[in-house]
């Protein structure tokens, strides 16, 4: 008897959530004021002498047996999908709520000068475990980057399974493409490939965090209560929609 294939659970609120979205996603590509991150880590690439069955223009030989990886590297992106900018971040260290928006801080050092008018940066997310808005430790360091650097941001988390339409994934297709023909036997190696890849005619800027970051990081139910009230979650679709403004003097 043949398989049948399971199509992935659908929430309810999904077809509220998609419309929002474009609701949210439209008004801030509208204003100047706004600014929109599409944000996203890619799984972990082995480091070695792995065959990637890619093309490339001479032979590369790739070791015949498995074998242990020298490194794990986590690439993550953050992509502004109306100016076609692209920022990759890599660690071998863990993924971790700290990382990304250690991530974020240095990509909002970068873009600030450029964007003197924005006020709001909207992030386009998945509700990945280490960045969903009931994470403590994501929440909290949110909140730090939004004081320290007075703007505020909107959350805006795309369903389960529906990851694909957030603007940053189109870039990790890319990217696989770009360096499967080629020997990562190195971090330097995995660097620089990244650096030559091009998306939408551009290349990425790229970045290295050697920063040693560590899982189990979270705040105490006493410490999250108080920090909650910080939270502007919409009505219906509280966990999806979040807005976090800074604390004025």
């Amino acid at each position: 008897m043949p398989c049948r294939k399971v199509a992935p659970k659908k929430i309810p609120e999904t077809d509220a959530i998609f419309e929002r979205l474009q609701q949210v996603n439209a008004q801030a590509d509208a204003d100047e004021t706004i600014l929109r991150l599409s944000l996203d880590a890619k799984a972990s690439v082995w480091v070695g002498e792995y065959s990637r069955r890619g093309q490339a223009r001479v032979i590369v030989k790739a070791a015949d047996h498995d074998f242990q990886p020298t490194a794990k590297l986590t690439p993550f992106g953050i992509f502004l999908p109306q100016y076609s900018r692209l920022y990759l971040y890599f660690t071998d260290s863990k993924l971790t709520s700290d990382f990304m928006v250690d991530c974020l801080e240095d990509c909002w050092r970068q873009l600030r000068q450029a964007f003197p008018q924005v006020k709001t940066l909207v992030l386009n997310l998945d509700n990945g475990p280490e960045n969903h808005s009931r994470r403590t430790q994501f929440m909290n360091r949110l909140t730090a980057f939004v004081d320290h650097f007075h703007v505020t941001v909107d959350l805006a988390y795309y369903p389960p399974y529906h990851s694909k339409y957030n603007p940053i994934e189109r870039v990790w297709g890319v990217l696989e493409k770009h360096w499967n023909g080629s020997l990562l036997d190195s971090c330097q190696t995995v660097l620089r490939c990244a650096q030559t890849m091009t998306f939408r005619g551009r290349p990425p800027l790229v970045h290295w965090l050697s920063k040693v970051y560590h899982t189990g990081v979270r705040l105490t139910q006493h410490q999250m209560a108080q920090l909650e009230p910080r939270f502007e979650r919409l009505p219906g679709l509280a966990k999806w929609f979040v807005r976090i403004a800074p604390v004025h003097a």
